[in-house]
C-alpha cells in the first residue's frame, strides 16, 4: 500500500505543498540577495 502511494506521487504532478515550499525557497533567496545589496549600498553611502 505504502509502496503504490509512492508510485503515484512520483507519476503525479508536484502537489501545492511542494510548489509552495518552493516558492517560500526563492523568496528567501530573494530577500537574501536584496539584504546583502542593500548593505553593500549602505556601505559605500
Amino acid at each position: 500500500m505504502a509502496k503504490n502511494n509512492m508510485d503515484q506521487t512520483v507519476k503525479r504532478k508536484p502537489s501545492k505543498r511542494e510548489r509552495r515550499i518552493k516558492l517560500v525557497i526563492y523568496i528567501m533567496i530573494i530577500a537574501m540577495v536584496l539584504s546583502t545589496v542593500t548593505m553593500g549600498l549602505s556601505m559605500f553611502i
